[in-house]
């Protein structure tokens, strides 16, 4: 095999000679689906089927596989890639992929990131400080409700205000309506300051809805979209990145969870297939992800790739205006803090609290 080969770690739940075949089999399984010896073409033999580099018994009695994947195989498709990384292999409940390593030239096809950490700084003129985010909460509020909202958020300084990501195009509030209504309230917000906040509208339907979605929000000013690669598809979500390069793209981790590690597939799939930010549950919220798991997201996303800029990191999901400094003391000032009912569940006082999350992150320096 070429040194080219996509290196993926699984975590196999066996040991010993259990964990040698079972790796094995997995070789087989993610690469030609058939028996070795049912393979006549040496080709195929040397070049095609995946390799076993190594095996790492664990103390907790499970086993670090590392295999090469053939680059053949994968083309150039980021659906084929997550195919071949993990297709068949997912439906199997004892194995979990670990970690991903690709080859620059792979990497590359797939462009990664269009504008990153700095081209999403460059769009919102906010520099030397971590930035905001907030959400447009609950589905189902009036459009008048979503820019009420919006006005208010970004009469405060918040960054970013994005839709909710379960908003469907034709919902009570439709995708145009509310680029219209809430485009309008950052527009009035920007005048006349150098912060410059976005509104990051939710692109939901097939590969034509969510191109007409970002064609229409791109003629109204929007700058940034939110997007949940695994919902939309990651070859739509890879083409369209590439196809909008001016368009900041903040994925969502929607269906993003089961075998495949969190760091892995939020920190460097997403960030491969052209996430500038990337969204994932902070520890000590809403969802279990661990300290170290969250800080491994945002190693991912932000670490030095020749030929690939950096994402940013946005830790969510139940967090609260008082862990600002503990949060930008984990991830530092490369990082965006996404707060959303915890702004929203201050009621009459929202404009206030969302003051004090800007003036939080603002005062918070730490670099990373």
């Amino acid at each position: 095999m070429n040194d080219d080969a996509l290196r993926v770690t699984y975590r196999l739940r066996a040991g010993g000679a259990a964990a040698a075949q079972r790796a094995q089999a997995l070789a087989l399984e993610q690469s030609i689906e058939m028996p070795l010896e049912a393979v006549s073409d040496a080709r195929v033999r040397h070049e095609v089927v995946a390799r076993v580099e190594g095996l790492d018994a664990q103390p907790d009695g499970s086993t670090l596989a590392h295999l090469a994947l053939s680059a053949e195989s994968i083309g150039g498709d980021a659906g084929q890639l997550l195919n071949m990384l993990f297709g068949n292999s997912s439906l199997l409940g004892d194995v979990e992929v670990v970690e991903v390593r690709l080859p620059e030239a792979m990497a590359a096809q797939f462009g990664g990131p269009l504008l990153g950490i700095d081209g999403i700084r460059d769009l919102t003129n906010a520099h030397g400080r971590a930035l905001t985010c907030t959400a447009l909460k609950p589905i189902g509020s009036s459009v008048a409700d979503l820019a009420r909202m919006t006005g208010l958020f970004a009469e405060a300084g918040i960054d970013i205000i994005k839709d909710d990501h379960g908003w469907a195009a034709r919902a009570h509030a439709s995708f145009e309506q509310r680029i219209v209504a809430c485009q309008r309230e950052v527009d009035r917000g920007n005048r006349g300051r150098e912060l410059r906040t976005l509104y990051a509208p939710a692109l939901c339907g097939d590969a034509e809805t969510m191109r007409e979605q970002l064609e229409f929000a791109q003629g109204h000013g929007v700058g940034m979209v939110l997007v949940a690669p695994m919902i939309a598809g990651v070859s739509n979500f890879n083409a369209l990145r590439r196809e909008f390069p001016t368009m900041a793209f903040l994925a969502h981790p929607a269906l993003a969870g089961n075998q495949i590690a969190p760091a892995a597939l939020q920190g460097t799939l997403f960030r491969v297939f052209g996430a500038d930010a990337v969204i994932f549950p902070n520890h000590g919220g809403r969802f279990s992800y661990a300290r170290e798991t969250c800080l491994a997201i945002a190693a991912a996303a932000r670490s030095t790739w020749d030929g690939l800029l950096p994402a940013l990191p946005v830790p969510a999901g139940g967090m609260s205006v008082g862990r600002v400094p503990e949060m930008v003391a984990d991830y530092g000032i490369e990082t965006m803090l996404l707060i959303g009912g915890g702004l929203l569940a201050a009621g009459d006082a929202l404009p206030e609290r969302s003051r004090e999350f800007a003036a939080r992150v603002a005062g918070a320096r730490r670099s990373p």
